[in-house]
């Protein structure tokens, strides 16, 4: 049984249809969850995986063959909100963004970033420029946190998102011996770094929609990365009057879970890239695993070409060649 609860403010708005896609393990959990209680009763509808009805929720509930999912009834917002979403999707965003969310809807910019946590492979900024009818398209096509999606689906949403009409995507990225020199060099620090990264980007973002008939839009979101506004110092310091908003888990406005999306395309690209010249397999993240694959790469190609692979700064790097970390 699904434990509901009541909705107390009746002047709220509410929704009364809803609809979005399903992956093949949440069609089966929602269709559990259908049989099992809240007076569900199966009903005969074309072309349906399943269909239910139920009067006491006052909905009707049905998945398509095509995995496209419909809830219509007085009942739809309180049950995505209190059963699909903790239940089926786990995404706590679907369904009445527009009540709860006007600004994910509104004409802004996004940005977010891909290995900066990984040994091996660059580091990668990306900003995304998009509105309503992106957004839209977005979230019934299942955009969120690159943490949250299959790699194998990481690409081709990477390619929708490139292709909605409208908006402006621009990484900022180096290969693994610039980045390691700039670090060296330049930052020595990985947050400064990565503002640097972040404010590329975004300039680059921004020139571009001063040429389209939208123009540039009044606010960006960043995922917090830091407590130091680091990237809106270097946007005030090239006379750039922007407001850059920042924080955490801002993943869960689709434009920067977009950004998110193409990052992270990037640097699996990048990997992929580095996994042939290395004739071997680079595991992401910063772990036990990933210190064995750098002590193979030290042993077969020298400490000298490991920064072609890896972030020399990495405690792990250190291990890898044998060496003693130095103090950042």
């Amino acid at each position: 049984m699904c434990a509901l609860k009541k909705q107390n403010d009746s002047s709220e708005k509410q929704l009364t249809m809803w609809t979005s896609t399903l992956d093949e393990a949440q069609i089966a959990a929602l269709g559990k969850i259908c049989a099992e209680g809240n007076g569900f009763e199966a009903m005969e509808t074309p072309y349906a995986i399943f269909s239910y009805k139920s009067k006491p929720l006052k909905i009707n509930v049905t998945v398509y063959t095509s995995k496209k999912i419909v809830v219509a009834g007085k009942g739809t917002q309180e049950f995505v909100q209190n059963v699909i979403e903790p239940q089926v999707t786990g995404v706590a965003r679907l369904g009445y963004d527009d009540v709860y969310h006007p600004e994910w809807f509104e004409y802004h910019a996004g940005l977010d970033e891909s290995g900066k946590g990984d040994l091996f492979g660059p580091l990668v900024s990306c900003c995304v420029i998009a509105g309503a009818d992106a957004v839209k398209t977005w979230i019934d096509a299942g955009v969120r946190d690159s943490k949250t999606v299959a790699e194998s689906s990481i690409f081709e949403l990477e390619k929708m998102i490139r292709a909605t009409p409208g908006v402006i995507v621009k990484t900022a990225t180096t290969t693994m011996e610039k980045y390691n020199a700039l670090y060296s060099g330049t930052f020595k620090n990985l947050n400064a770094m990565l503002a640097q990264f972040h404010f590329l980007s975004l300039r680059e973002a921004l020139f571009a929609a001063q040429q389209t008939p939208a123009g540039t839009p009044s606010w960006g979101l960043l995922d917090q990365f830091t407590k130091s506004p680091l990237v809106q110092r270097l946007l005030s310091r090239n006379g750039i009057d922007f407001d850059l908003q920042m924080r955490t888990k801002a993943e869960s406005d689709p434009v920067v879970a977009a950004a998110s999306i193409v990052a992270r395309a990037a640097y699996v690209r990048a990997i992929k890239d580095l996994e042939k010249q290395a004739g071997m397999s680079l595991p992401k993240g910063c772990s036990a695993g990933t210190r064995k694959a750098g002590e193979k790469l030290v042993e077969k190609f020298g400490r000298a070409r490991f920064g072609a692979f890896a972030k020399l700064h990495f405690k792990t790097a250190y291990e890898a060649m044998g060496l003693t970390p130095e103090s950042e």
